[in-house]
């Protein structure tokens, strides 16, 4: 990335439609009320997303495809892994709270990396998880505007580092969590309430 489209403060509002076949299936919109937020240069969205909309000024409309290798790579089934059902068990019991079919739950493997995982299955035994990323193998297709693109300051910059070694959610959502809407992007699925990038 050339020098002057590092940190750059981004504001995005767009509609995310992910190619499934012949058909587009609407997966999610950033509004202006609530746009998607990043600063350029830090990881923080796909790089082909943030080339695509990084030179764009504010106002200025975008509508661009993305493949999936330039998106979440394909779906590969040795990421879809049985989980001992102990694992989920808080003070002997089993959390039927938090986690059941279809649930999305935050894991760590045993590198430190944080990852999020689909539940698939719960039997007496194992806990049946898809590690895949909810758009992996699909063409991303993204169209909207550019709400603000200004330098970052140092105190924005200071906060998204800080949100990312997990002092907080860099996001621009109320709370860390799913409740934000906009679950599915974060280049490195850092905090829950990323978009789709």
């Amino acid at each position: 990335m050339e020098e002057r489209n590092r940190n750059k403060y981004m504001e995005v509002a767009y509609t995310l439609y992910a190619a499934n076949g012949d058909e587009n299936e609407f997966v999610e919109e950033a509004t202006n009320d609530r746009p998607f937020q990043f600063i350029s240069g830090l990881g923080i969205t796909l790089d082909d997303f943030e080339k695509q909309v990084i030179g764009i000024e504010k106002g200025g409309e975008f509508d661009f495809k993305l493949s999936k290798d330039q998106a979440y790579g394909d779906y590969e089934d040795e990421r879809v892994v049985d989980l001992e059902r102990e694992i989920f068990t808080i003070n002997g019991h089993f959390d039927h709270d938090n986690v059941f079919v279809d649930a999305i739950l935050p894991l760590q493997n045993e590198d430190g990396q944080r990852l999020f995982g689909k539940v698939l299955q719960i039997t007496d035994s194992f806990v049946k998880i898809d590690l895949n990323h909810p758009l992996a193998g699909k063409e991303l297709h993204f169209k909207g505007h550019i709400v603000e693109n200004r330098e970052a300051t140092k105190e924005e910059i200071q906060a998204l580092i800080n949100s990312l070694s997990g002092e907080g959610c860099g996001c621009g959502c109320d709370e860390c969590g799913s409740d934000c809407g906009h679950d599915h992007h974060h280049h490195g699925d850092d905090c829950g309430c990323g978009h789709c990038h």
